[in-house]
């Protein structure tokens, strides 16, 4: 009877526990408090920090209960992950709720989103620069997208043993917009700046509506073909939404789909978060430069902007730089908070919406052309 319990506690996770289980299951739970006290991302973070707690149950190797067993059910949606199939999926819905009204009103707005790309390409130099292999700087500079859907499916082609802390990094700083924005956009605007009014947009024509995310997908992916999977599921949804035709599956497409997506990502990039596997030095280095990362694409929408009003007759609130990284629709959000700060009647986050959604196609893009320069 005595060796049946010893051989029982032998198989549990008591037995079997690890110092670095227990730190992860630590954060799955901080994450899980940030996504329902704080509401930082709750549809993201809760099913993250949950699956960080799926994955740190030590088991007994064998069972097929390991994320990283071939023939465990979580493998088996962590498929999904490795093979970049949920991010495409995630996209659709995303182009399916997104509306490009003010981009279309005010192009210029768009090389907002392209100037808070610097963050990426200045980060993957930093990468190198500490001994990172390319591809892994590729994966790591792309976290100053702040789009968790593309560094995931760029780390699944370049680095996908890189997946966990990479898309943990990401989605982190994305729910911590509202923390991490701030500060650096007081810090490189006047109050003067902050307080300049933005014009109300004209009015676009539904036929532009239409037609802007087939002229969009066909310039982009002409000019970075290995964003295909990403924008074309993008741009797919948006036309969805404004064809009205289609509104029963761009309403499953920004609803029901990219809900399911986003569950079985979130529940498997936690679980591949396994203590033993994720706690290493690298994982430090790569949330060190994630966060490097995110602070440069920051400052550099909002210094691109300030650059532009010198030859702008009529002036941008240089505020909306902030909105180019791609956390749609958070730093927008941030973008409006911190103005009406100085100017409870200002109302900028109309204006950040255009150089937000730009954002989400320039991300796409660069990482189009990281992963065609890694191949």
């Amino acid at each position: 009877m005595d060796a049946l319990f010893i051989e029982f506690y032998h198989n549990t996770g008591f037995y079997l526990w690890d110092y670095r289980y227990l730190i992860m299951i630590v954060v799955g739970l901080v994450f899980i408090y940030l996504g329902i006290a704080k509401d930082y991302e709750p549809l993201l973070l809760v099913p993250i920090g949950f699956g960080i707690l799926m994955g740190n149950i030590p088991v007994f190797q064998g069972l097929g209960l390991s994320i990283y067993e071939d023939n465990s059910v979580l493998h088996y949606l962590y498929f999904g992950v490795t093979q970049g199939i949920y991010p495409p999926l995630i996209f659709l819905g995303i182009g399916a709720m997104t509306d490009f009204s003010t981009l279309l009103a005010r192009p210029i707005l768009m090389l907002l989103g392209a100037a808070a790309q610097t963050g990426i390409f200045i980060t993957f130099l930093g990468a190198l620069a500490l001994g990172f292999a390319p591809n892994e700087a590729s994966s790591i500079g792309i976290i100053g997208g702040a789009d968790g859907p593309t560094a995931i499916f760029l780390t699944a082609k370049l680095a996908p043993h890189l997946i966990g802390p990479i898309a943990v990094a990401a989605y982190s700083y994305m729910a911590l917009v509202p923390v991490i924005q701030p500060p650096i956009m007081r810090l490189l605007t006047s109050r003067k700046e902050r307080l300049i009014r933005m014009e109300e947009p004209r009015e676009v024509t539904k036929r532009e509506k239409i037609i802007f995310p087939i002229v969009a997908f066909l310039l982009c992916c002409f000019l970075a073909p290995a964003a295909l999977p990403l924008l074309g599921m993008l741009c797919f949804g948006n036309l969805l939404k404004e064809a009205v035709v289609t509104e029963r599956l761009a309403q499953t497409a920004r609803n029901a789909l990219i809900d399911t997506a986003t569950i079985l990502l979130g529940i498997t990039v936690g679980a591949s978060t396994q203590g033993d596997i994720f706690l290493v030095p690298s994982s430090v280095g790569i949330f060190a430069l994630g966060a490097l990362s995110f602070s440069i694409a920051t400052a550099s929408g909002v210094l691109f902007a300030k650059v532009m009003n010198l030859f702008l007759k009529t002036k941008i609130n240089p505020l909306l730089g902030a909105a180019g990284v791609s956390a749609v629709p958070d730093s927008a959000r941030v973008v409006q908070m911190v103005g009406q700060k100085e100017d409870p009647t200002n109302f900028l986050l109309m204006h950040a919406m255009a150089p937000n959604v730009s954002g989400v196609i320039g991300s796409a893009i660069a990482a189009g052309v990281l992963w065609s320069l890694m191949a």
